[in-house]
């Protein structure tokens, strides 16, 4: 484990036997993996299995009954911006009127702060990602115009802006 204090280590996420429970009954229990730098790993399992609630705990949308999270050596909290989360479908609201630059843009908030407005770098992060998703021609179509690809595509593009070091 690397101390806050030490000297800085290559980027990388640490689970150290994590807990997490739902109404008292552990969905996770003493989960623990490393993941360096430039690593890509596949999260896979049956239905049920706790892969969402991982997810959902490496961003702090799941609160930890045990064990901790960190990232780059901190725990997690000192570096929400750097971790961007996809989530799955029926996680959003299809009916609320955005466009899909608009969803892209969201990633961007966060680099942003409070009450400031997306200027010229973010537009041009926004339209990179866009592309590299290969979505750029729907840039302004509704979300909920979408099929369930494109929608994808579009929440990995907003994920895409927010530059993150773990996605």
């Amino acid at each position: 484990m690397t101390s806050p204090n030490s000297i800085a280590a290559p980027a990388h996420l640490a689970v150290e036997n994590i807990i997490v429970a739902y109404n008292g009954h552990p969905a996770l229990f003493d989960v623990a993996f490393k993941v360096p730098q430039g690593t890509r790993v596949a999260v896979v399992g049956p239905n049920g299995a706790g892969k969402s609630t991982l997810f959902k705990a490496l961003v702090g949308l799941q609160p930890l009954k045990g064990g901790q999270i960190l990232i780059h050596g901190l725990p997690l909290g000192h570096h929400l911006e750097c971790v961007a989360y996809v989530p799955q479908r029926e996680d959003v609201d299809w009916h609320f009127p955005v466009t899909v630059s608009d969803v892209v843009m969201m990633g961007r908030y966060g680099h942003l702060g409070w009450l400031k407005r997306p200027g010229n770098k973010d537009r041009t992060i926004v339209a990179r990602s866009l592309e590299q998703m290969d979505i750029a021609n729907l840039a302004l179509a509704p979300i909920g115009d979408l099929s369930g690809g494109q929608q994808q595509r579009v929440f990995l593009a907003r994920a895409l802006a927010q530059e993150p070091h773990i996605l």
